[in-house]
C-alpha cells in the first residue's frame, strides 16, 4: 500500500500546496485506490499524479468544513467521463448525503456508475474479507472523524520444502491450501494449510485523523498503528491559537504518535502562514525532537507503507 498526498495546506490552498485530500492506494491488496476527503481541486491534483479515478473505490470524508469536501462534485462527475464506470462508496458524517445530491440534482449531474453514500457517527463503517475501517469522533468545531484502516492477516506463504516432502508439485491444490482449505492427497492422507503454510502475514495499520485538537479518541484510532498521518496547521508556539480554532500543533501530534506507539508519523494540513519546505522545517524539526520518525507530507510523492518494526529499524 501506498499513501499519496494530493493536497496539505489547512483552510484555502495556496501557490505551493493545495487542500485537503489522501490517496491510499492498493497495489497488491485489491487493485484500488480510496480516498480521504476531497477538498477542492483534488481532481486536478489527481491528473498530475499516477492515481486514476476509474480504480476509485470509496471516500471517507472526515467533516464537512469545505476544505475536505468542495471537490466532491467536481470529482464524481469526473469520474464517469474518465473511465469510472464500478459502484463507488463515499462514507462521511450525518449532512454528507444531503450535500452530495443537492449538488448534483441542481446541477443536472448523470453518473454512469453506482454512487452509494453511506452516513456514519463512529463504529465500525466498511468491513469485508481484507480489510476493517473505524471511525472515531475527534474534537473540532464541527462533527470531524479520525479513521484506522486495518488490513486483516494474511496466510503465510507456502514452504516448499514442506511441499515436496509431501510429495506436491505445482498447480491448483497450491492453491486451495493458500486459501485455508484442507486437501485429500492421492496417498489418502489428509493435509491442513498449517502443515505447510509460514506464519500469517501481518496485515498493515493506517491511522488517518481530521481535523482536530488533542481529545481522548485519537490514541485508541492510532494505538500501534504503522502509519499515523496527524495534522500539524501550527508550530507549538501558537498552542494558544490552535486550541481555540480546534488544531493541533505539530508538538501534539508528536506525542499522541509517541503515546499510541505507531511507527511512522506523516504531518500534515499546515497553515498557510508556513509558506514553503523551508519554513515548514521547524514543524518537522519540533515533531523530531519528541517523535523522531516523522516526516512532512509532500505533496505528489508516493510514500510505502511498512510495517511498524520496519519503521522501527530504519529510525535507529
Amino acid at each position: 500500500m501506498e499513501l499519496y498526498f494530493l493536497g496539505t495546506n489547512a483552510g484555502v490552498p495556496t501557490l505551493q500546496r493545495n487542500v485537503t485530500s489522501i490517496g491510499l492506494r492498493m497495489l497488491d491488496e485489491r487493485r484500488a485506490l480510496w480516498l480521504f476527503d476531497c477538498g477542492e481541486g483534488t481532481q486536478h491534483q489527481i491528473l498530475s499524479s499516477p492515481l486514476k479515478l476509474s480504480k476509485l473505490e470509496k471516500i471517507f470524508i472526515t467533516h464537512l468544513h469545505g476544505d475536505h469536501v468542495f471537490g466532491l462534485p467536481g470529482l464524481l462527475s469526473s469520474r464517469a467521463y474518465q473511465g469510472g464506470t464500478t459502484p463507488l462508496t463515499v462514507y462521511g458524517p450525518p449532512g454528507t448525503e444531503r450535500m452530495i445530491i443537492t449538488t448534483m440534482e441542481l446541477s443536472q449531474s448523470r453518473l454512469n456508475y453506482d454512487l452509494n453514500i453511506v452516513e456514519h457517527t463512529g463504529g465500525v463503517v466498511f468491513e469485508d474479507d481484507s480489510f476493517v475501517v473505524e471511525a472515531a469522533l475527534l474534537e473540532h468545531r464541527i462533527d470531524s472523524y479520525g479513521y484506522r484502516v486495518t488490513e486483516k492477516d494474511r496466510p503465510g506463504s507456502l514452504d516448499p520444502a514442506k511441499l515436496t516432502a509431501y510429495g506436491l508439485k505445482p498447480g491448483p491444490l497450491f492453491g486451495r491450501l493458500k486459501r485455508g482449505e484442507t486437501i485429500s492427497l492421492d496417498s489418502g492422507q489428509t493435509l491442513r494449510p498449517e502443515d505447510v503454510l509460514g506464519a500469517p502475514k501481518r496485515g498493515m495499520v493506517i491511522t488517518i485523523l481530521g481535523d482536530t485538537r488533542p481529545c481522548s479518541n485519537v490514541q485508541p484510532l492510532a494505538q500501534d498503528a504503522d502509519v499515523l498521518v496527524h495534522e500539524a496547521t501550527f508550530m507549538h508556539d501558537l498552542a494558544a491559537t490552535a486550541h481555540e480554532y480546534y488544531h493541533s500543533t505539530s508538538t501534539e501530534a508528536a506525542e499522541a504518535a509517541r503515546a499510541a506507539n505507531v511507527g511512522q508519523l506523516i504531518l500534515t494540513h499546515f497553515s498557510s502562514r508556513y509558506k514553503d519546505e523551508e519554513q515548514l522545517q521547524p514543524l518537522l524539526e519540533e515533531a523530531q525532537s519528541i517523535f523522531p520518525n516523522t516526516r512532512l507530507a509532500d505533496e505528489h510523492q508516493l510514500i510505502p507503507v511498512i510495517h511498524r518494526e520496519q519503521s522501527a529499524s530504519l529510525s535507529d
